[in-house]
């Protein structure tokens, strides 16, 4: 057997147990396909839906990404890490939220000079959100929320969010899979921007045979002036400068922090702060009322 059977058979013993069988969960927070669950929203035939629908559960939409992480991270970073909290988010609050699928494309222009990056136009993007939304929100379910896993995709999920309000009856939102309970206090790093220490080690609590840390690096190209600077930066936050440049000018192997300082206890204490933070935020969208419209012309 050469090394690339061997390599695939090994990649095959982490998704089957000995048995042959999957397992419930490949990782953490992440359901695997035919696992039915009462919170997906398309684990249901369109009767047990339907009748759903008094109950007005928030119907959540994960967004990610298929785009370079570094030498050490695989592609799906944003949407693997954005559909876990979303899931662990459920299963906290089941009976009050019901999951679309994923999307796993996003706005990557800037990144499309790193191999293996998949790109959707704003427009594609902003357009096809904006057919789910509004296909759920036909169907009777009253608030929608989309839940963004990559930056890029923001300023588009929100017009998406903004859109559906002002095209339909329903509440939509679009936010962030969550702060992580203030990762500045078990952090290190003093920059993070992508592919660096927290979505490192939320990829290592995840999954941690997948991730290369023999390959992890610390980069920081870009400095930190008096308003610009790239991510979050220790003791300012993010940049009031909103400027994204191509990522193969700022960065020479796509991480933008020190991704060596990733370690799965961080990835732990983020992950889990974030799916709570997450369920808390949904039940109080759920709670904000739809007020009636007053056309004052």
């Amino acid at each position: 057997m050469n090394e690339e059977d061997n390599s695939e058979r090994a990649f095959l013993q982490i998704l089957f147990r000995a048995d042959g069988n999957f397992p419930q969960r490949l990782t953490k927070g992440y359901p695997v396909r035919g696992a039915r669950l009462p919170y997906r929203y398309d684990h249901y035939t369109w009767p047990e839906l339907k009748s759903l629908i008094p109950k007005q559960p928030v119907v959540v939409l994960p967004v990610g990404s298929t785009e370079d992480h570094g030498h050490h991270l695989p592609l799906d970073v944003d949407t693997f890490v954005v559909a876990s909290v979303v899931d662990a988010s459920a299963q906290l609050i089941p009976e009050e939220v019901l999951v679309l699928p994923e999307v796993a494309y996003g706005f990557e222009d800037h990144h499309m000079d790193f191999p293996g990056t998949i790109t959707v136009s704003d427009e594609h993007l902003l357009h096809f959100v904006l057919d789910i939304t509004k296909s759920v929100a036909h169907h009777g379910f009253q608030k929608i929320m989309i839940v963004n896993g990559h930056g890029s995709n923001a300023p588009i999920l929100e017009l998406a969010a903004r859109r559906t309000v002002t095209e339909t009856d329903v509440h939509c939102a679009s936010v962030g899979p969550g702060a992580g309970g203030g990762f500045e206090d078990y952090t290190e790093s003093d920059v993070m921007s992508h592919a660096d220490e927290v979505e490192t080690s939320a990829y290592l609590y995840l999954n941690e045979e997948a991730v290369q840390m023999d390959k992890a690096a610390s980069e920081v190209k870009v400095g930190v002036s008096r308003f610009y600077w790239r991510g979050w930066a220790r003791g300012k936050g993010s940049a009031p400068l909103k400027m994204m440049d191509h990522w193969s000018r700022i960065t020479d192997t796509g991480v933008i922090g020190d991704a060596t300082k990733g370690t799965v206890e961080k990835g732990e204490k983020w992950f889990n702060a974030s799916a709570r933070e997450l369920a808390d935020m949904i039940l109080e969208f759920k709670q904000i009322p739809i007020e009636p419209r007053v056309d004052h012309h």
